[in-house]
């Protein structure tokens, strides 16, 4: 009579392991509409501020407390604002005026910010072409990429940026491969090659630490430290 239960228990356990490690039940158990929580409105006071500058909340003028994750920073401050009427979705606190929002709506334009979790800064990887407004720079004057047209910044390593400077100037239609990183505050590419045409495209090589400007007196660091004068050397180790 044990076998017949042990069987079946063990039957129930793999079965149940499988739908837990499955990734669409992963997947449809992470997915949560916010529109079901409970709605409040109110006019925004100010942002609240982590100790590195980030928005992680709001006030609202009748001084409810609304908290936010500081990686929708950049989002909030597009979507909403002081004086701005807003619909909060979250869950709301028992003693204290305090709502933990997954869901911001601006009632006037209807922009709006739903928390889906921490980024994933993983970009995807994309050929793009576009005209050259102008070239990017670094603290030292360095090139380190260039501005499209359309707003999309081009990153490159501050050697080969020079090495390929050429392509990066004002008017010139380029042509890059890399890894593509759309934010709420624009698009960045990591570029990994470049050329003229998507058929024509030169590999960059990998970074190395940034370089100043031409002839400036750090372009390829401190010189070495000249070699010691005879007699001069340092005194030979004690005998034992």
């Amino acid at each position: 009579m044990k076998t017949p239960w042990t069987r079946v228990l063990i039957g129930a356990l793999l079965t149940t392991t499988a739908i837990t490690a499955s990734p669409t039940a992963r997947a449809q158990g992470a997915v949560w509409d916010s529109s079901q929580l409970p709605e409040t409105r109110g006019t925004i006071r100010q942002y609240t501020l982590t100790p590195r500058g980030d928005v992680d909340g709001l006030i609202l003028t009748d001084g409810t407390e609304v908290k936010l994750p500081p990686h929708l920073t950049g989002q909030i401050v597009f979507a909403v604002r002081p004086g701005d009427t807003v619909s909060i979705r979250g869950l709301r606190a028992r003693a204290i005026p305090l709502i933990d929002a997954t869901s911001i709506t601006n009632v006037a334009t209807g922009k709006g910010v739903v928390d889906n979790g921490p980024p994933d800064r993983a970009g995807y990887e994309q050929a793009f072409s576009g005209r050259i407004a102008s070239t990017l720079h670094g603290k030292r004057g360095e090139v380190n990429g260039a501005l499209l047209e359309d707003g999309t910044v081009l990153r490159l390593p501050p050697p080969e940026a020079e090495r390929l400077e050429s392509w990066l100037r004002s008017g010139q239609t380029v042509s890059v491969r890399g890894d593509v990183f759309d934010t709420a505050l624009g698009r960045v590419i990591d570029v990994r090659a470049l050329g003229t045409s998507p058929e024509q495209m030169t590999e960059l090589a990998g970074p190395r630490p940034p370089r100043g400007p031409k002839g400036g007196p750090d372009r390829l660091g401190p010189p070495p430290p000249p070699p010691p004068q005879p007699g001069f050397g340092p005194p030979p180790p004690p005998r034992g």
